[in-house]
């Protein structure tokens, strides 16, 4: 089958070098729609929705905002802590805005394990079904983030065609330091 060129042009973003020192595909060597696709497959056997994962990954961000640099312990389970650069990202999916420069590191309390996100990565998940590829510094695997962070299912069912990754529109996220900057947003 015959390659999309959109799907070219935003693996060409996703280098290391172009939008981010390490890139977003890290060693994975799948093309991008079969990451997305095998990501939205694990998703939906996991009974949950991108929204539902970057749902929760949005509140444990909020709940340590007020202390940023600081960690919190956040339902006596997580400590939480956001440090935030400079600067904002645009999607690689040419979604409209800007991402903060935000990572937020979380350590689940009862095994010791620890586990990372950006701001943007929390976009990607939730509007295109994109956990970043295997080996990338910020991968974010769905059964993993299901086994340490328990997000819970919505009542939203999901919709093979919204998650296939084409790009659709978000709802802006108000708070926590996770909408697009758009102070710098462009076009």
């Amino acid at each position: 089958m015959k390659r999309v060129p959109k799907w070219r042009d935003i693996e060409e973003m996703m280098k290391p070098g172009r939008l981010t020192r390490d890139g977003m595909l890290g060693s994975d060597p799948r093309p991008l729609e079969e990451i997305i696709e095998s990501d939205g497959a694990t998703v939906a056997r996991l009974g949950l929705t991108h929204g539902d994962i970057a749902r929760r990954l949005e509140e444990l961000t909020a709940a340590s905002m007020e202390r940023l640099g600081d960690p919190v312990i956040v339902e006596e389970t997580y400590e939480v802590r956001v440090e935030e650069a400079r600067g904002s990202l645009p999607c690689p999916f040419k979604h409209p805005g800007r991402w903060r420069k935000a990572v937020t590191y979380c350590r689940h309390l009862p095994t010791g394990e620890s586990i990372a996100w950006t701001a943007l990565g929390v976009h990607m998940i939730e509007a295109h079904g994109f956990y970043e590829g295997r080996g990338s510094p910020f991968r974010l695997d769905p059964e993993r983030i299901a086994r340490l962070l328990a997000p819970r299912a919505s009542s939203e069912k999901a919709d093979p065609a919204e998650h296939n990754g084409i790009p659709r529109p978000s709802a802006r996220r108000q708070g926590a330091g996770l909408e697009p900057d758009d102070r710098n947003a462009t076009g």
